[in-house]
């Protein structure tokens, strides 16, 4: 596989490089979350998105950003890798 790399808009001088994470071959088995970012809509898609997961027997776990214009906490995105296997970040408007 080859290296990307990821760009945090943050404003940081040196941006690190990561790997690309492989995406999963099948969500069976797996727990979802899905991360709402506070963007207008963007709980309309999540609610569509999480009950076709929960449908297809799918575990479903939500989290929140306060705002869009505030960076994801740390304790969330901590407790988010600990708790799912695959994450969605619901864009809208």
């Amino acid at each position: 596989m080859e290296s990307k790399f990821l760009l945090d808009p943050t404003g940081e001088h040196h941006p690190a490089s990561r790997r690309q994470t492989a995406r999963p071959k099948s969500l069976d088995g797996m727990t979802v979350g899905l991360l709402d970012i506070g963007k207008a809509r963007g709980d309309v898609f999540l609610n569509r998105l999480a009950e076709r997961l929960t449908e297809r027997g799918i575990t479903v776990k939500r989290y929140a950003k306060p705002t869009p214009s505030r960076l994801v906490a740390t304790d969330t995105k901590q407790k988010i890798t600990s708790e799912v296997q695959a994450a969605i970040i619901g864009l809208a408007d």
